[in-house]
């Protein structure tokens, strides 16, 4: 996996994580494997986030794991440094897109503008993360968004449920959903069977 187009490729829905307690970051990565996921991005939104990235890498090698919540330069670093294998940002400063590329790991960075996303293709991008999704738009705004960028695929995230999860699948500028309804409970086997309905998404 190389780039971020790769990273659109890997499942209909990358399950959006936030762990609290470290402990729970292997039986969630598990549980997702087993109901047939194989990424998982795990946010750095909690003290525990580092630590759970490190554990899955280590102790869930058939995992993609990737570090989501990117927010500053150090955040790219240290997230490459526990194992991520690819990075997200909710938005696309200069300082934040500049350290994802130093990583060397494929990222989304976030874009919820026009001028964000062309931005982003004018230094050489072409998969995006689309966040808030619901909140920017949904749907109707991704739809309008594929006839002056066409060159541009999303993975948006951010208010999308099982529900209004196919509507965005099936717009061609749309490469996968990120989704946090699947570790809503993170009892293992709720999350098997959440991760095998996304699955087949």
């Amino acid at each position: 996996m190389t780039t971020g187009q790769d990273l659109l490729e890997l499942s209909p829905v990358m399950p959006v994580v936030v762990i609290d307690d470290a402990d729970d970051a292997v039986p969630t990565a598990r549980a997702l494997l087993a109901g047939g996921i194989g990424v998982i991005e795990l946010t750095l939104r909690t003290p525990a986030a580092l630590s759970a990235i490190e554990r899955v890498a280590a102790e869930v090698p058939d995992i993609v794991i990737g570090a989501g919540t990117v927010v500053s330069p150090d955040q790219a670093k240290q997230a490459a440094d526990a194992g991520a294998k690819f990075l997200v940002t909710p938005g696309c400063t200069d300082a934040v897109v500049d350290a994802c590329f130093e990583s060397g790991l494929p990222f989304l960075p976030g874009a919820s503008t026009v001028s964000e996303a062309m931005r982003l293709a004018e230094r050489g991008l072409s998969a995006l993360k689309f966040f808030p999704a619901e909140a920017s738009g949904g749907v109707a705004y991704l739809k309008s968004m594929a006839g002056p960028l066409p060159s541009l695929k999303f993975c948006p995230t951010g208010g999308i449920t099982v529900a209004s999860a196919p509507s965005y699948l099936a717009l061609p500028n749309v490469g996968c959903i990120g989704g946090s309804w699947l570790t809503a409970s993170l009892d293992p086997a709720t999350i098997e069977k959440l991760a095998a309905e996304a699955a087949a998404l």
